[in-house]
């Protein structure tokens, strides 16, 4: 008999806070600078310099403990880990082992099988390694470190999932929450969320904990889904065949959908760390953390609720606009200016999604202002435009945010409200497609709308089609 095998997975998520300047120093922490511009002595690790805390990375990390149910460690200190590697330049991490700020959390999430808690271990602050970057051709490696130093909180989850779908829709939920507070944009592509997969696989019905294997370079979902996935199968196949699985690090080739050995896997001694002796203990007082629950957000299940009471949606429109904080912040601002809900969802939904997925971006990206969003439904609203001409404006100021108002007065967009030039242009059609018009009148409605066409493209798409229609019908009957 074929022995059942089941999957153990636990995460550590690395989250880059959105503070203006690193943990410890005060350089930017920009993203998308030129090599070692955001460096001084500290972040560099030079002799002599000593760190001081920043006060915003800890409040963002009391937040997200906060906002995930963890007991808050109200004395919490920093520690030193130790190892050696080319972009971390001090030769340790100022990381917490012993005290971290943030214990036993929960994160709920919707599975196959219903609602399931995946449990927090901790939350530890810790700073940024440097950045890598290899050249093939050279057979060299750079080092940037405008990274190091850059706060992170380390989220430890208990390996309390089974399968890539659980994995998924924690790190999703995981992700909108942090989002929502504002305490990182997390965007995989940026590095500025990271998550490594911690799995080991048992025979099914065991309490024992197989051997497990820690997955590194995942940058999107789909890759760290497709890690799972190779993973478990990988180490199905070597228990199947008699084989031990080795404890260690890997690398994952998404390109290859497989992964590589790195180096055997560490463990807390192997770092020897002690207390970091330049940073004094952290002391959380309540009326400090009350202030920071308070300043909590509306989070995503809050807010659905509202949006059904409020602006009664239905539960597919918010659901998409729920999740993502940008959209649902652009839909509120939106609505406020121009108070039609439904509307503001209907763009949301239709063309701004179909932009960006046609431009490869995410709604953190969108850069045209709710105040021209609002414009532009009000102009359609009083028939200065019609509806495939306010698609072309929005496609505008998708791009770079125009003035709808001053962008179709510009490029001669809107309307023609002239009644005595429309008509002329409807009997012009009806006398140049006499085949049409008798289909019509014998009953073919298709015809009808093919004279809407020929109209509007008579009047260079300015005709308003309410217009339109009611001018052919009066004709043609």
């Amino acid at each position: 008999m074929t022995k059942q095998y089941e999957t153990v997975i636990g995460l550590e998520v690395h989250v880059e806070l959105a503070t203006r300047t690193k943990i410890f120093c005060g350089c930017s922490t920009a993203f998308g600078a030129e090599p070692n511009v955001h460096t001084c002595p500290v972040c560099t690790g030079l002799p002599g310099s000593l760190p001081v805390l920043n006060r915003q990375a800890v409040e963002y990390a009391a937040a997200v403990g906060l906002a995930t149910g963890c007991e808050i460690t109200r004395l919490c200190k920093f520690d030193r880990k130790n190892y050696f590697y080319p972009d971390n330049p001090q030769n340790y991490q100022i990381s917490q082992l012993y005290l971290p700020i943030c214990r036993n959390g929960r994160v709920s999430i919707e599975t196959a099988e219903g609602k399931k808690d995946v449990r927090i271990h901790e939350i530890h602050m810790e700073e940024d390694a440097g950045k890598l970057i290899h050249d093939e051709w050279e057979d060299i490696s750079l080092v940037d470190y405008n990274r190091s130093g850059v706060p992170l909180i380390e989220i430890v989850s208990e390996p309390d999932m089974r399968n890539a779908q659980e994995v998924i829709a924690y790190l999703e939920k995981l992700r909108l929450l942090i989002q929502y507070i504002g305490a990182s944009d997390c965007r995989l592509q940026e590095g500025s969320m990271r998550a490594d997969v911690n799995l080991s696989v048992r025979e099914a019905g065991s309490s024992a904990f197989g051997t497990r294997t820690e997955m590194k370079n995942l940058n999107s979902f789909k890759a760290i889904a497709r890690a799972i996935e190779g993973e478990s199968a990988r180490q199905i196949e070597l228990l199947s065949e008699g084989k031990s699985v080795v404890q260690e690090t890997r690398r994952w080739d998404d390109n290859k959908e497989y992964s590589y050995a790195m180096r055997s896997k560490e463990d807390a001694k192997d770092y020897r760390y002690f207390p970091d002796p330049d940073l004094p203990p952290v002391f959380l007082s309540d009326e400090w953390l009350e202030r920071i629950r308070a300043g909590l957000p509306e989070f995503r299940s809050e807010k659905m609720e509202r949006y059904r009471r409020e602006f009664g949606l239905p539960e597919y429109d918010i659901d998409i606009i729920t999740g993502s904080k940008a959209l649902a912040d652009l839909f509120e601002q939106t609505t406020a200016i121009c108070g039609q809900p439904k509307k503001v969802s209907n763009w949301l939904l239709g063309e701004t999604l179909r932009l960006l997925k046609e431009h490869g971006e995410e709604a953190e990206e969108l850069r045209f202002s709710p105040a021209h969003l609002a414009e532009l439904i009000g102009m359609t609203d009083r028939r200065e435009i019609n509806g495939s001409v306010a698609k072309e404006i929005f496609e505008a100021m998708y791009d770079r945010d125009v003035d709808p108002q001053a962008y179709a007065e510009e490029k001669g967009m809107k309307t023609v409200n002239d009644e005595a030039a429309l008509r002329g242009a409807v009997r012009q059609v009806l006398a140049e497609n006499q085949k049409s018009v008798e289909d019509y009148r014998n009953g073919k409605q298709k015809a009808f709308g093919f004279l809407v066409g020929q109209t509007m493209k008579a009047m260079k798409g300015k005709a308003d089609p309410a217009s339109v229609n009611r001018l052919l019908k009066e004709l043609l009957e």
